[in-house]
């Protein structure tokens, strides 16, 4: 074991991890709002530190991830919310950081966050940072369907660093007006155009997605904090019934994230002077490798629709820091939203889906619970507490935002790292290969991507292809044409060549010509 004197001070450390979160109906449930999940996730993240002296005094940078109901300029807490979130969760245990901080929109925030604080930690330009998040869309929807409407409102007051929502790279507006318009089509698109390069079928991978998901749902059922703790196999994932309905083709509704979540997290990280100071034993320090963090292309702009190579790129770099390879890694929690976030790391790395180290820490999103924009300090706390029990090992983190849009990945071990030299925590150049999107109206195109989105007001297909010009164009088809639907609907539209006219709302329609 390396004693903790031959660490510099200046090396940032987590010292503590936390989780809180109920179910509805369960025995205990308190219907607790935002800021007291997320203060019960802080303490017991302070709790986990096993520090004698007081952690919440020496907080000097709190960042509080925002909620899915606060992650859109149009959209308000249906039970109001604290004025300062940052600040009302410092509250609830006693601390009063310099720096408060509400994060952007984006699942890979946590991630990229923890290794911006580290950099700055070794930098000297802080001693001890925290990450907060919570969700509780659960009750949210227990309480509203009763009727009642709690105050959840605070007023706090004091300075916060509002860092906005960040949603320049998530916004994709051709998509949305043709009914494209949230996370479970806009994957599905991408979903169907691995499926078709792959030459399956509807059928053939839906059970390919149940066959990665399956095991997700053995750890999930083992995991307290599971929104859904109920192992399933994979035909029954992949099984389309009343209850697994269809949301956009290719998705049946267990195989995607589950919002509805009350679930909470928080991460301390610290200099390992502060810890030495505080009494955190060693035993509690895990230490990071690298934190790496990269932004994809637009969806129209990706030259594979199927693919995500910014995401490969920041598990590369992550890797290359920490001086190690996949095979290294013996923990491991790839971003689950979908299936074809980790479908993309597996096809990469040449991961097969039983692999005996398991691709979840938590059971995934669409099991665990997709806690907003906070899922992976969850996976994170997973992550500490695997590496903290076997000594040594490396344990690998990535996180996602967006539709594929940016991904953070990290690397831990209780193995020190020397973050003397700096370049353990970086950002990626963006890729510069874009293909061109068509700015004027098309008259044909050509079918590579599409999905079917299934809603109460109606059946939407929506399609990436490209225009004559070699552009990328999007569009809805024709479902009342027998000959088009015939086509979206078996399945197999790919390479169909679409006639197109342009409706009153400024729609592009395609009919297979």
């Amino acid at each position: 074991m390396v004693l903790s004197i031959n660490v510099p001070d200046s090396t940032p450390v987590i010292i503590g991890v936390g989780q809180y979160s109920e179910r509805v109906g369960e025995p205990g449930y308190a219907a607790l709002s935002y800021m007291d999940l997320g203060g019960r996730a802080l303490a017991a993240a302070i709790a986990d530190s096993g520090a004698t002296g007081s952690v919440a005094d020496a907080i000097d940078t709190l960042a509080a991830i925002r909620a899915f109901e606060m992650s859109r300029p149009d959209r308000k807490p249906p039970f109001g919310a604290a004025d300062n979130v940052p600040r009302a969760l410092a509250k609830r245990v006693g601390a009063n950081p310099a720096r408060a901080i509400l994060t952007p929109t984006g699942g890979q925030t946590n991630q990229q966050l923890l290794g911006e604080f580290a950099a700055a930690i070794a930098a000297g330009d802080s001693q001890c940072a925290v990450i907060v998040g919570s969700e509780a869309i659960s009750t949210v929807l227990a309480l509203s369907t009763k009727g009642e409407t709690p105050d959840w409102s605070e007023v706090i007051g004091g300075d916060c660093e509002d860092q906005g929502f960040g949603l320049e790279e998530l916004l994709e507006p051709a998509l949305f007006a043709h009914g494209a318009s949230g996370a479970i089509p806009l994957y599905a698109l991408a979903e169907n155009a691995r499926r078709a390069k792959l030459g399956m079928g509807l059928e053939e991978y839906r059970l390919e997605i149940g066959k990665l998901f399956a095991p997700f749902t053995r750890v999930a059922a083992a995991n307290p904090h599971s929104a859904a703790p109920v192992e399933r196999s994979a035909e029954e994932l992949a099984t389309v019934t009343e209850r697994n309905r269809i949301v956009a083709e290719p998705y049946p509704r267990m195989t995607v994230a589950r919002d509805q979540v009350n679930q909470a997290a928080a991460i301390i990280v610290v200099s390992a002077g502060l810890a030495r100071a505080l009494g955190v034993p060693e035993a509690k320090w895990v230490h990071i490798h690298a934190v790496t963090a990269a932004t994809e292309l637009k969806l129209p702009e990706r030259p594979d629709l199927a693919a995500n190579p910014a995401s490969i790129a920041s598990v590369e770099a992550a890797l290359a820091r920490a001086g190690k390879g996949m095979d290294d890694i013996a923990y491991i929690d790839f971003y689950s939203c979908f299936a074809i976030p980790v479908f993309n790391q597996c096809d990469h790395f040449g991961l097969s889906v039983d692999d005996p180290r398991g691709l979840t820490l938590t059971g995934g999103l669409p099991f665990f619970g997709g806690a907003g924009n906070n899922y992976s300090a969850h996976a994170i706390a997973e992550a500490v507490q695997r590496v903290r029990g076997d000594r040594g090992a490396f344990a690998l983190v990535g996180a996602n935002g967006g539709w594929m849009s940016k991904y953070a990945t990290g690397i831990y071990s209780t193995t020190p790292a020397d973050w003397s030299a700096g370049g353990r925590f970086a950002k990626l150049p963006k890729a510069a290969n874009g293909v061109p999107v068509a700015a004027a109206p098309f008259d044909s195109a050509i079918v590579e991507t599409y999905t079917i989105n299934r809603s109460p007001k109606g059946d939407a297909a929506i399609f990436i292809g490209r225009n004559p010009a070699g552009e990328r164009v999007c569009g809805n088809a024709d479902l009342t044409d027998p000959v088009t639907a015939a086509a979206f609907e078996g399945g197999a539209p790919f390479g169909a060549r679409l006639a197109v006219v342009h409706d009153e709302h400024g729609r592009s329609i395609g009919r297979i010509a």
